[in-house]
């Protein structure tokens, strides 16, 4: 009965919008969520999602690349099936979410803040103007001279597309021949994504391992969910993640420093709702902030993560917390988890994986999900845009957990023509 009263302005239960690029590795996973908490969702997606649920009242078929046309037809939408919250998915959704739930009157962050964690040089520039600890960067536009801007920022460097995820296009320079080739190589990534006339990052490389900080923004600050160490150095010439351990293994201390850091992050970009993802540099100087971004943890690496006594996932947090929902108790489980990012070894057409069979029998191994179909053509970073798969573990210590994805990894034998 509580539900009808806090959502009054129609007596089924709350509904939400739910921004799902056919992108997204993750609808399923909000399908599923939306199950559980028995709420309706109507879906923005660029095509047909292909999931069966009782649950979505509508998919609004739209291009989930105008952020505009996207808010508009949610906006449409909301008259016939009026909304309770909307949640941007993947990157690809939060600006459109946020500019939705602007002109709903629902809570949203300010769409210039949520695009700001969508443009690699306008994040560090309001960063830089909160004087939040960042790397030194320079703004290489199509016409300048990479040596000149490289003068300013200072070998190792690394040269960044400002709006592409996922490590695309990510390349270290250590001198003046290794700029202009990652230059090269990034133009042309840049033509193939269709924003040939997009300007580059160039950005100091800072020392140190790295940390990702899980959380959710509220009116009483940051929630930290999970605080994953990133076993593997990202060092270059590629910054390809792979694996992501939880609990942190290092010194609680820095940990905290990190958090500030973030925070301040947070206040500096204008962030006041919803969900964070934050990538952050332990240097020998301190904690800075290499990126933040306006939505949770990519992928399926969520799925290491639940929740609370009935053990829940992320997304019904994240549902939960969009419609503010009471969530006393809804901490992650104290096990030790993690998740491997399956790396492309090599360019050619995807013809299978072998030895899954015996990644299930790993010790703390939950479950191996390849989300590339057979038959596709895929490409190594720093070209490729995608995973090849996800392998989930939970185990007694983060050493454990490390040792089990290690092992599973090790187990399997790719296949690509």
């Amino acid at each position: 009965m509580w539900l009808a009263v806090a959502f009054g302005h129609h007596c089924a239960m709350p509904t939400i919008g739910l921004v799902l690029p056919t992108s997204s590795y993750r609808a399923s996973d909000f399908v599923a969520a939306a199950d559980e908490l028995n709420v309706d969702l109507v879906v923005a997606s660029d095509a047909s999602l292909g999931i069966v649920s009782g649950r979505i009242l509508e998919v609004v078929t739209v291009d989930c690349a105008d952020p505009e046309a996207v808010a508009g037809a949610l906006v449409e939408a909301s008259v016939t099936h009026p909304l309770d919250a909307i949640v941007g998915v993947d990157d690809a959704g939060v600006v459109a979410a946020a500019l939705a739930a602007e002109q709903l009157g629902l809570p949203h962050n300010d769409p210039s803040a949520v695009a700001a964690t969508r443009d690699k040089l306008a994040m560090r520039r309001r960063l830089a103007d909160g004087g939040v600890p960042q790397p030194r960067f320079g703004e290489l536009k199509t016409d300048g001279s990479p040596a000149a801007i490289a003068a300013s920022v200072g070998y190792p460097l690394v040269v960044k597309p400002v709006s592409l995820s996922g490590s695309r296009g990510v390349i270290r320079a250590d001198d003046e021949v290794g700029l202009e080739a990652a230059v090269s190589r990034i133009r042309a990534i840049q033509v193939e994504a269709g924003i040939e006339q997009e300007v580059l990052l160039l950005e100091e490389y800072l020392e140190g391992p790295e940390i990702a900080i899980e959380g959710l923004v509220s009116a009483v600050g940051l929630e930290v969910f999970a605080v994953f160490d990133k076993p593997d150095p990202l060092e270059g010439p590629f910054f390809e993640e792979t694996l992501y351990v939880t609990p942190s293994r290092h010194q609680g201390s820095l940990l905290a420093e990190a958090g500030d850091v973030v925070e301040e992050a947070i206040r500096a970009l204008g962030l006041v709702f919803g969900p964070i993802h934050a990538e952050v540099r332990l240097t020998p100087e301190g904690p800075r902030i290499i990126e933040i971004a306006a939505r949770s943890i990519g992928g399926l690496c969520g799925r290491s993560l639940k929740f609370g006594m009935l053990a829940q996932s992320l997304e019904v947090q994240l549902l939960r917390a969009a419609l503010g929902l009471n969530r006393r108790g809804m901490r992650v489980i104290g096990q030790a988890s993690g998740a491997m990012m399956i790396p492309i070894p090599d360019d050619g057409v995807f013809r299978g994986v072998g030895g899954r069979a015996a990644v299930a029998e790993v010790e703390g191994i939950e479950e191996i999900t390849i989300t590339i179909p057979l038959g596709r053509r895929i490409r190594r970073l720093p070209e490729a845009d995608r995973y090849l798969g996800f392998i989930i573990a939970r185990g007694a210590s983060p050493d454990d957990v490390e040792a089990s994805l290690r092992e599973a990894h090790g187990l399997l034998s790719i296949e690509i023509e």
